[in-house]
């Protein structure tokens, strides 16, 4: 540890690590950043070198991403420079050949994501009959993400005696119950308090139309300096599209996510860990692993529809005792969210507005049709099948009610439709943002 330049446990590792020694199952809570991983791999390399190497896989880590798969793996190896341990990887997106060939070798610790996990126990080539240590990780991002059967099938394939670790950023009550179904008398640790940012980061929100916010993320890269950026997007697409007009903008971006082939994502983060690509624009999966030391800047593009995935995805910085800024682009569709975030974490994140930037009338920007005008529509389609396709262009074109009277209905009727749009000016509320602006 001391060559990794650690001298003092974190909380997590001070609370966690003594349990682990012991031999009792434990349910670890820390936010991300905290040093989670060092927390279990360093008590199990020291349980498993009692006995020395063996042939046969003695501990398995369940991770959900590929990158957090390979992040797992790096810590076990450096942490086991000096044990005669074998490790590897085990994720999707690759070969599964030389995998097969590294399991027919013999290794003491497989690092794996379930679905290709599942793969090899489909092939025979990976026997999981002498685990003794069973170790879930973010646990909570994998229900998420859809592993539970997963998870539950692979649990079922374990010996009955076995060690059980689960660690993770966030505990909701669904972890708990799948906890209370294979752990015995597990020890809770929880060095914080629940879906709680590292106090360290930063938060600031600027509100902006959404579509300016390309124009001021730029904008914010440039005059601040910004050397090392992590966005984060809603979709593949949008992280693709945000890339590409960085790159038109003189700042070299690239884009990581789930339809990029494994050697792609490898590459690209390397190269971001590197310093050597000014930003990178990811999606909340291919997120998940990412951990770079001091990344000094988080910047929402999107946020996200679940709350809690906003404190992943803030915890990419200000890691390990390192301050960070996590920054929030928020346009007028955005609030919503942006007030649920504030409800979970209980505080409210600081409101910023750029100069010339400034986000216009929320009445200009109808960004969905109003909720009313969907409700017509499978009555109408009844009886109007001809003119089904005229529909739906006029629910895309802004849901103007206009536009749907002249395709179905005769065209005196169109006035009686107009007052079914004034309920959309109530929506003033939450734009009514400071009038001081900040040239920050």
């Amino acid at each position: 540890m001391s060559e990794q330049g650690y001298t003092v446990p974190t909380p997590i590792q001070a609370q966690a690590i003594p349990v682990v020694l012991a031999g009792k199952d434990l349910l670890a809570a820390a936010q991300t950043g905290t040093g989670k991983t060092a927390g279990f791999t360093l008590p199990l390399l020291q349980i498993l070198n009692q006995k020395g190497p063996g042939r046969n896989v003695r501990c398995l880590i369940l991770v959900p991403t590929r990158e957090l798969a390979a992040q797992v793996q790096e810590s076990v190896r450096v942490y086991g420079k000096y044990r005669p341990l074998r490790s590897i990887t085990i994720f999707g997106g690759v070969n599964i050949n030389p995998q097969i060939q590294d399991l027919r070798r013999g290794v003491d610790i497989v690092v794996a994501t379930p679905g290709r996990l599942l793969d090899h126990v489909q092939q025979k080539t990976i026997d999981l009959r002498h685990v003794e240590i069973l170790v879930l990780d973010e646990a909570d991002r994998m229900l998420d993400m859809g592993f539970i059967h997963d998870i539950r099938r692979i649990i079922g394939l374990l010996p009955k005696q076995r060690h059980n670790l689960m660690f993770s950023a966030t505990f909701p009550e669904e972890i708990r119950k799948l906890a209370a179904t294979f752990m015995r008398d597990p020890q809770l640790v929880e060095v914080a308090r629940r879906n709680t940012p590292a106090e360290l980061v930063a938060q600031v929100q600027h509100p902006v139309d959404q579509s300016r916010k390309k124009d001021l993320l730029a904008h914010l890269i440039k005059t601040n300096n910004w050397q090392q950026v992590l966005v984060f997007t809603k979709t593949k697409r949008g992280a693709n599209r945000l890339a590409e007009a960085l790159e038109k903008s003189g700042i070299e971006a690239d884009a990581i996510h789930g339809n990029k082939s494994q050697p792609q994502r490898t590459r690209v983060l390397k190269r971001f860990k590197d310093n050597d690509l000014q930003v990178l624009v990811a999606t909340d999966i291919a997120a998940r692993g990412i951990d770079i030391d001091e990344l000094p800047h988080v910047v929402n593009f999107d946020l996200p529809h679940v709350s809690e995935d906003y404190v992943h995805r803030i915890g990419r910085t200000g890691r390990a005792g390192s301050s960070g800024e996590a920054v929030s682009l928020v346009a007028f569709d955005d609030r919503p969210l942006m007030v649920d975030i504030e409800k979970l974490m209980n505080r409210k994140v600081e409101i910023r507005i750029i100069a010339g930037f400034e986000p216009g009338n929320p009445l200009h920007q109808q960004p969905r049709e109003p909720q009313q005008n969907r409700g017509g529509r499978p009555q109408q389609r009844q009886h109007q099948r001809p003119q089904q396709q005229n529909h739906r262009r006029g629910g895309a074109n802004g849901g103007r009610p206009g536009n749907r009277n002249s395709n179905s209905r005769p065209q005196h009727a169109a006035p009686k439709q107009q007052p079914q749009v004034q309920p959309e000016a109530p929506r003033q509320g939450p734009m009514q943002y400071p009038k001081a602006i900040s040239r920050g």
